[in-house]
């Protein structure tokens, strides 16, 4: 069991109920799943794409899934069904673990940093953050990157207020900014 998870039954679920605002254990917000996107321009170069799934390969543990236009837009050259970007949705024990190596590793690494903004919730509960290049994750290689790729890690909740989700990221270790 990872050590996140392990700290989300014994800390955090205590935590969050005395808080008082849960009146059953079934509505404590928990963590549902961590999506991880790269989008990719692969009309420039076709191998791209198929780097860009490699590394996010490496960085999840999981082989990502091909995502394609759903419609055709003429001024980016883009047509429906082109191959457009990657995409993994990791659940359970990989979530945990994904999650435990960006908070830990990954984010620490960021030039100048200073917090995750706390303005980045959709209204209900789920998180989305963006990062700049995927070399920050210690998976990856920075001497056989080709090109600097960015990617968006959305994290999803069953907390139904934004309040409730900052809660819980926040006592699961996400390190906010100050306001």
């Amino acid at each position: 069991m990872s050590m996140l998870r392990d700290k989300y039954k014994t800390e955090v679920v205590k935590a969050l109920k005395a808080t008082g605002r849960f009146p059953s254990a079934m509505d404590i917000p928990r963590l549902s799943k961590v999506v991880v996107n790269i989008g990719v321009n692969a009309l420039v170069d076709r191998d791209m794409l198929k780097q860009a799934a490699e590394d996010l390969a490496k960085i999840t543990g999981q082989r990502p899934a091909i995502t394609k236009a759903t419609k055709s837009i003429s001024n980016f050259k883009l047509r429906e069904g082109m191959a457009i970007g990657a995409k993994v949705t990791l659940r359970g024990e990989r979530m945990y673990e994904f999650l435990e190596r960006l908070i830990h590793a990954t984010l620490p690494r960021l030039r100048d940093f200073r917090g995750v903004s706390a303005k980045s919730f959709d209204g209900r509960g789920n998180y989305s953050l963006g990062l700049k290049e995927q070399t920050l994750f210690p998976e990856i290689e920075a001497d056989k990157v080709k090109r600097i790729q960015g990617m968006d890690i959305t994290i999803v909740t069953t907390a139904k207020t934004d309040g409730d989700a900052k809660e819980l990221l926040k006592l699961l270790g996400v390190p906010f900014a100050a306001a």
